[in-house]
């Protein structure tokens, strides 16, 4: 089995969120461990780590960053962007990956995967999550 960055991985779970984000809003049952075997194809921790961490503290996450998307609710943003931003503030606070490399990371999918409004609200909303951490929240 090949082995991926951790950036080719952040891909990954990105997908995966989307895919659920995508069956919420519809209303169809999932299993997340069958998502993240579809969509992932390979069984790594931190896949697993990353996507049951952002479904458990889902609405810490989604409250956090209602408070700093300047006059938007992530109800508004589109799937992609809403798990980016989940996956950033979820990495931020309960994982050890330097706060540097989790706003880097979400920026750069950002980059790719949502416009440039989109990309700069979650670099900013992810600047202020890391400077509540930082103030002790």
């Amino acid at each position: 089995m090949e082995h991926k960055t951790r950036s080719e991985l952040r891909v990954i779970i990105m997908t995966i969120l989307y895919q659920i984000h995508v069956y919420k809003k519809n209303q169809i049952g999932y299993d997340v461990e069958a998502v993240i075997k579809e969509v992932a194809q390979i069984d790594n921790e931190f896949v697993k780590d990353m996507v049951y961490g952002v479904i458990t503290y889902q609405n810490e996450l989604d409250n956090l960053a209602n408070q700093y998307l300047d006059g938007w609710k992530i109800d508004r943003l589109g799937n992609t962007d809403k798990a980016i931003l989940e996956m950033g503030i979820y990495e931020l606070l309960y994982t050890n990956t330097p706060s540097v490399v989790c706003i880097n990371e979400a920026v750069e999918l950002a980059k790719v995967y949502s416009d440039d409004h989109v990309r700069k609200m979650i670099n900013a909303t992810l600047d202020k999550v890391l400077k509540e951490k930082e103030n002790g929240r």
